[in-house]
């Protein structure tokens, strides 16, 4: 007997709990792989593209260095531009650099940073 893994997409869920799961994995890293499904779960379900991308610029720009939640911020930016077709000045930039770190030391941010600038380039037709 087989037994077959499955894997779906987290949910979006509602506005506070996302913020209060951020903001706590902010604070104590130990909380960061529920957050981590938590950011995801917005950037691929949220319908209100502000919130979303407000979202992954904070954790991409707060959470410490070495942390995966850098890198997945920016996996998370380039699915806001892929969803949503734009991506504001903030995030823009901050996909960019995330990517540029990525690129210089994959152990302060992961390579998920690079998946999301090639989303945002590709998608957003941009660099």
């Amino acid at each position: 007997m087989h037994s077959h893994l499955s894997f779906e997409n987290p949910p979006a869920l509602p506005h506070e709990v996302v913020v209060e799961t951020l903001e706590r994995a902010l604070r104590d890293r130990s909380a960061e792989g529920e957050a981590a499904g938590v950011l995801v779960g917005t950037a691929l379900n949220d319908d209100d593209a502000e919130f979303v991308e407000h979202w992954c610029v904070q954790v991409g720009t707060r959470a410490v260095s070495g942390s995966p939640l850098l890198g997945l911020a920016g996996l998370c930016l380039g699915h806001t531009a892929r969803r949503f077709g734009r991506l504001g000045d903030d995030g823009l930039a901050l996909v960019k650099s995330l990517a540029a770190r990525a690129e210089s030391d994959p152990t302060d941010v992961d390579g998920r940073a690079l998946d999301g600038f090639d989303d945002v380039r590709s998608f957003l037709h941009l660099w």
